[in-house]
C-alpha cells in the first residue's frame, strides 16, 4: 500500500491529509497555537463535586470546567495527590518518583467525596477535547506517550499492545522493559516497539522520564489553573503515532517544518529521511495532490461512490446514522440478493473510510441494504471488520441485526471533522425566505449603532448591492443623511455588483472586514 502524508502549514492553521493509494482517508485540522488538546497536563482546581454523578468539575482555565469521574482518578490517586502537594510546596528533594513510598490504592467502588474536596489543587491530563457544549474530559492518571513506549508515573505495571501477537516477542519486550524500568513507573509497550532493540527502548524511556521530571518542576509555587506540560503539536504527534517504514513520501509547504521533520525522521528511520519533500509549486499543495477535489466529494450530507452508490450521513446529538442507497447501480444479470451484497460490500469500504476521514466517534448506526441469506450477512460483517482494522481508533463492530442494521462504536477524542461543501445563500441566509426592505434597513441601523457606539469604530465603510446603494442615497434627506444626523459621522457606501440584493458587509479604516 502506498502511503503519503500531505501537510498544508500556515501561520494560523495546519491541515494534515493522509493518502492511501492516492485516496484521502484521514484529514485533521488544528490551530498552530491550539490549547486544551488531548495529552496536555494541567494543575487544576476542584470547583464542584457532584456526588450523584460520582464526579467533579475541575477548573483548568478553559471556558467550561473539565469533567473528572471517580474512575478516572486512577488506582494510585493518593500517591499522585501526595506527590502534587510536595511539588507545589517547592521541596525539590522530595520529587523523586522512584524513591517515593506508594500509598494504598483507592477502592474501585469508592465515592468522589472521599477523594476530593472543593478548591483542592489536582494534576490532571486531558483525555478528550471539549465537544459541543461539554468541557474537556480529564484524568489524574497521567501518561506520557513516546515513540515506542507510554510512561505511567506511580504505577509498576508493564502492559503490551494487543496488536503484538507473537508470544516470544511479547516475553522478550516485557523482559527488556523490566530490566531498565525505574521503580514506581509503569510502561505500556506500543505496537511499533516490536523487534526493536534495548537501546531504542531505553532511549525512549529516558526521554519520557526526563519529560516528567521537567513537568513536576514547573509545579513549584504554581497557582492553579495552569498548563504544566504540552503534548506535541498535531503534526509531530501524527508523525510519532503514524509514521512507519510503509510511508512512501511526506510533502509539506513550510521550509522550517520540513527541516524539523527530516531531523525527526532521521532519528527513527535514518534511511527514510529523504521521503520529506518541500512543496514549491505554483499550485496550492492540496490542489497539487488532488486533495481539494476529494474533500469536496467526500464531505457533506450525501457522499456518492463512483459506481453510483451513495451514502446519506446524518449527525445527531446521540449518534451518527448512515443510510446506504444503491442509486443507479443495478446489474440486470444478477438477482436482488447478489446486487444487495455487492452494494453493501462496496459501501462498507466507504463507511470505514468516512469514519476515519471525519473522525466520527460514539455510536454509529449503518442501515445497509436488506439481505436474506445469513452467509451474505456474515460476509458483509467480516468485510466491514477487515476495513475497520485499518483504523487506529479503538472500535467495536456488532453483527448485522435482523433489520440489516450494523452498530459501530468508535473512540472519540476530538470533535468530528466537518467540512462545509455547500455555500449558504447570502440573500436568505439559508432559511429559504428573505427579509423585507424595512427590516433590512433597520438591521443595518442596529449594526451601525453597535459598531459606532459600543465598538467605538471611528470610520466605517458599508459594501452593498448597487440597488440598495441607490435606495439609501435617494431623496432629501436620504437614508444615509439621516444616519449622519443620528451618529454625527458620515458612512461611506461602496457599490458591489457581485453582492446579492440584501447582502452587505462592514469594513473598518484599515479596510478589514468586521465580523459581527
Amino acid at each position: 500500500m502506498e502511503r503519503e502524508l500531505i501537510i498544508d502549514a500556515s501561520s494560523s492553521e495546519i491541515e494534515i491529509a493522509l493518502l492511501e493509494n492516492k485516496t484521502l482517508v484521514e484529514l485533521q485540522k488544528g490551530n498552530a497555537n491550539n490549547e486544551f488538546v488531548v495529552g496536555d497536563i494541567y494543575l487544576g482546581k476542584v470547583k464542584k463535586i457532584m456526588g450523584g454523578l460520582n464526579a467533579a468539575f475541575v477548573d483548568i482555565g478553559y471556558e467550561k470546567d473539565a469533567f473528572l469521574h471517580y474512575l478516572d482518578l486512577g488506582p494510585q490517586f493518593k500517591t499522585v495527590e501526595k506527590y502534587t502537594r510536595r511539588a507545589i510546596s517547592n521541596n525539590p528533594n522530595d520529587l523523586s518518583v522512584s524513591k517515593m513510598r506508594a500509598e494504598k490504592d483507592i477502592e474501585k467502588s469508592g465515592k468522589i467525596t472521599q477523594a476530593l474536596s472543593s478548591n483542592q489543587p489536582i494534576i490532571v491530563q486531558i483525555v478528550k477535547e471539549a465537544i459541543s457544549t461539554k468541557g474537556p474530559r480529564i484524568t489524574s492518571e497521567i501518561s506520557l506517550a513516546g515513540r515506542y513506549l507510554v510512561l505511567v508515573p506511580f504505577s509498576n505495571r508493564i502492559s503490551i499492545s494487543q496488536k503484538i501477537k507473537n508470544i516470544d516477542e511479547r516475553k522478550r519486550l516485557k523482559r527488556l522493559i523490566s530490566s531498565i524500568k525505574p521503580e514506581n513507573y509503569g510502561v505500556i509497550i506500543r505496537t511499533v516497539a516490536e523487534t526493536k532493540m534495548v537501546a531504542d527502548l531505553d532511549g525512549d524511556l529516558r526521554s519520557l522520564v526526563s519529560k516528567w521530571e521537567k513537568t513536576t518542576k514547573r509545579l513549584r509555587n504554581v497557582t492553579p489553573p495552569m498548563k504544566v506540560c504540552s503534548e506535541l503539536d498535531r503534526t509531530s504527534a501524527i508523525l510519532r503515532d503514524l509514521l512507519n517504514e510503509s510511508f512512501n513520501s511526506v510533502h509539506v509547504n513550510n521550509a522550517n517544518m520540513a527541516e524539523e521533520m527530516k531531523s525527526y525522521i532521521h532519528t527513527i528511520f535514518p534511511d527514510k529521511s529523504g521521503i520529506v519533500n518541500l512543496h514549491k509549486g505554483r499550485k496550492q499543495i492540496f490542489e497539487q495532490f488532488g486533495i481539494d477535489k476529494q474533500i469536496k466529494t467526500s464531505f457533506g450530507r450525501t457522499v456518492t461512490i463512483k459506481s453510483g452508490i451513495y451514502l446519506v450521513i446524518e449527525h445527531t446529538e446521540a449518534m451518527h446514522v448512515i443510510d446506504i442507497n444503491s442509486g443507479n447501480r443495478v446489474k440486470k444479470d444478477k438477482g436482488q440478493e447478489d446486487n444487495a451484497l455487492e452494494v453493501n460490500i462496496e459501501s462498507a469500504t466507504e463507511v470505514a473510510r468516512q469514519l476515519r476521514l471525519r473522525d466520527m466517534g460514539g455510536i454509529i448506526v449503518v442501515d445497509f441494504i436488506d439481505m436474506v441469506d445469513p452467509a451474505h450477512r456474515k460476509q458483509l460483517f467480516e468485510h466491514l471488520k477487515e476495513q475497520m482494522s485499518l483504523d487506529k481508533a479503538k472500535h467495536t463492530v456488532l453483527p448485522p441485526s435482523k433489520f440489516g442494521l450494523i452498530q459501530i462504536t468508535r473512540q472519540r477524542f476530538r470533535p468530528a471533522t466537518n467540512v462545509e461543501v455547500l455555500e449558504k445563500c447570502p440573500t436568505c441566509d439559508g432559511t429559504g425566505t428573505i427579509r423585507s426592505n424595512i427590516l433590512f434597513t433597520d438591521e443595518i441601523f442596529r449594526q451601525l449603532t453597535y459598531l459606532l457606539h459600543e465598538q467605538n469604530e471611528s470610520k466605517l465603510k458599508l459594501h452593498i448591492n448597487p440597488i440598495i446603494h441607490a435606495y439609501l442615497t435617494k431623496g432629501f434627506p436620504s437614508m444615509r443623511m439621516k444616519w449622519f444626523f443620528d451618529f454625527g459621522r458620515w458612512i461611506k457606501l461602496v457599490k458591489e455588483p457581485s453582492y446579492q440584493l440584501i447582502e452587505y458587509r462592514f469594513f473598518n479604516k484599515q479596510n478589514q472586514e468586521i465580523k459581527i
